[in-house]
């Protein structure tokens, strides 16, 4: 018996197999989940299909086209999982983007432009998809919806810039959500992961060096894996956190604890 066994989990943001929602994926597969799946564009599209296939079970995994930029894509998305499957238990937002030139220079250099689009890929989708995952929650009796941060949002990292504005907008918004949303029974929080390498990470300048001081200051002396990161998403999806909503789980070894790294 896995802790996950019987539910619906809708996955959103897997990139390649160093993605934290890969891992996130496979963990709630593990635990007995049905598993559904987007792709942003037609070139990720081929990513996420070489990964879904090794899957057992693969051929029962909506596997359809989301752009969460595009409100029409959302709804399309959303139906299709509706008509396949009535209801659903889990949504993961894995999901963040900011202009490349905007993680690379100083923070006052950031646009106007490049602000705008990381809040509304980073942060305004996830109101945009739980809304649209509502209706298939209520049929269910309710959900778990869970985020991707990070610690630039309460600390300084280098570079980070207009996506430490996105993430604070994220985790903004989670707590909205969870209040809102609570008399539904649909429960909302976010991760605030270490940093791993991933696609959107490896577009951050430096962000090799947050790994180092990772392993050399974190109380637990090491780095996290998409697989622990997993594990805690396997608990916020369960009926083990039941009473856990609106929250920042912190799955970083211990860093954000700390006030001084160096």
């Amino acid at each position: 018996m896995g802790l996950l066994d019987g539910k619906r989990a809708i996955v959103m943001g897997v990139g390649n197999q160093r993605s934290i929602a890969w891992g996130i994926a496979t963990a709630f597969q593990r635990e007995g989940a049905q598993l559904a799946f987007n792709y942003a564009t037609e070139r990720l599209r081929d990513n996420v299909e070489k990964l879904v296939v090794t899957l057992p079970g693969h051929d029962q995994m909506p596997l359809l086209p989301c752009d969460v930029s595009k409100q029409d894509e959302i709804e399309a998305f959303f139906a299709a999982i509706g008509a396949r499957w009535g209801q659903a238990d889990i949504l993961v937002h894995s999901i963040g983007y900011a202009a490349v030139e905007d993680l690379r220079g100083r923070f006052h250099e950031i646009s106007r432009d490049g602000l705008k689009l990381a809040i509304d890929i980073s942060a305004f989708s996830l109101i945009a998809v739980t809304r649209a995952a509502l209706p298939l929650f209520e049929k269910a009796g309710g959900g778990s919806v869970m985020s991707l941060t990070y610690n630039a949002v309460d600390r300084v990292v280098p570079s980070y810039n207009s996506m430490a504005m996105a993430k604070a907008v994220l985790e903004s918004g989670t707590r909205y959500l969870a209040a809102d949303l609570g008399p539904s029974n649909v429960r909302v929080n976010t991760i605030s992961a270490g940093p791993l390498k991933t696609l959107a990470g490896s577009a951050v300048k430096g962000i090799s060096s947050a790994r180092d001081l990772m392993v050399e200051k974190a109380p637990l002396r090491r780095n996290i894996t998409q697989d622990e990161v997993g594990n805690v998403a396997v608990f916020l999806a369960s009926e083990m956190s039941r009473c856990v909503t609106g929250a920042t789980i912190f799955a970083d070894n211990g860093f954000n604890v700390l006030g001084v790294a160096d």
